[in-house]
């Protein structure tokens, strides 16, 4: 993901792993804002899991040197949940809605 100069995501470091393929399903396509899922997708390529609790924050940080599946939980200003999954291959990153899943 490239970040334009002045975007929600300027500033924003290399990434902690790669996302491989982003997909988003339907559902979420059409509840979220783009600025929304960029935002998310940049905490979560930073390691920054969101409102994920202790455990799964933990779980997370040994998936990173160990390549296991990354979990992350967001939720937007009006407080619809959404989670980020990357795939223990790192092949696909996922947006998607619990409901969805």
């Amino acid at each position: 993901m490239i970040a334009k100069s002045g975007s929600p995501l300027s500033g924003i470091g290399p990434p902690k792993f790669s996302s491989g393929q982003v997909v988003i399903t339907r559902n979420t396509l059409e509840t979220l804002t783009q600025e929304e899922v960029h935002t998310a997708l940049a905490r979560h390529l930073q390691g920054d899991w969101g409102d994920c609790d202790p455990e799964d924050a933990a779980e997370n940080e040994l998936s990173l040197t160990e390549g296991f599946r990354l979990f992350s939980v967001y939720h937007t200003a009006a407080q619809v949940k959404f989670w980020v999954i990357t795939e223990a291959d790192r092949s696909v990153t996922t947006v998607l809605l619990p409901e969805d899943y």
